[in-house]
């Protein structure tokens, strides 16, 4: 037996064929941008307060850490990662929407320089007619959107990176005060791909 975490299993509820082909389709976008054609982005949104998500901990014999959840304001953000632990992300101490996605990627794809292929999970507020009336504009700036299949967010590379943060990371220190947090994690997500590297098979 490994000391580790359950995961929650969504794979009853996955369309097969659609997995199969989403996957296939993956591997060529991967091979490309090895072959320097592409830029490949995984995008997802994740939040942080002052509940920490930290289901356990080494402790030395004796000694009981404790941690004291408070109500606070969500920290919310959009992160934009590549494989080379290249980030971009996009914070936001509100409620995310499509309106607030929509602004974002319009700020980030001024900037790419070659084409670009951004993974995105089937999340409502990505499938929001808001949302799906900018991708033909983005295509014209050479973004362009890959939805994976449903219930496969293990196919979205970023999600390493949340689970990084939230149970490795992040420590009881960190969660003090909403500040504290704040400027823990802004810390962090400038220095990924530094002192902070999330490898990914």
């Amino acid at each position: 037996m490994r000391w580790k975490r359950w995961r929650k299993c969504l794979k009853s509820r996955q369309d097969v064929s659609q997995v199969v082909y989403k996957q296939a389709c993956l591997t060529e976008l991967e091979q490309l941008e090895q072959q320097g054609h592409i830029d490949l982005f995984y995008g997802d949104e994740s939040g942080f307060c002052l509940t920490p998500v930290m289901a356990y901990s080494w402790q030395y014999p004796g000694e009981e850490i404790r941690i004291f959840p408070q109500k606070s304001k969500r920290i919310n953000v959009l992160g934009l990662m590549s494989k080379d632990n290249r980030l971009i992300t996009f914070e936001k101490e509100d409620k995310v929407n499509t309106t607030f996605i929509v602004e974002c990627l319009n700020q980030w794809v001024i900037t790419l320089d070659k084409p670009t292929v951004l993974v995105l999970d089937n999340a409502p507020i990505h499938q929001a007619k808001a949302f799906l009336a900018n991708i033909s504009k983005w295509q014209e700036k050479n973004l362009f959107i890959f939805f994976l299949p449903k219930y496969c967010p293990h196919l979205n590379k970023i999600e390493t990176l949340w689970r990084k943060m939230k149970y490795e990371w992040l420590k009881p220190q960190h969660y003090t005060s909403l500040p504290v947090l704040k400027k823990t994690l802004t810390e962090i997500w400038a220095q990924v791909g530094q002192l902070y590297t999330v490898s990914f098979s």
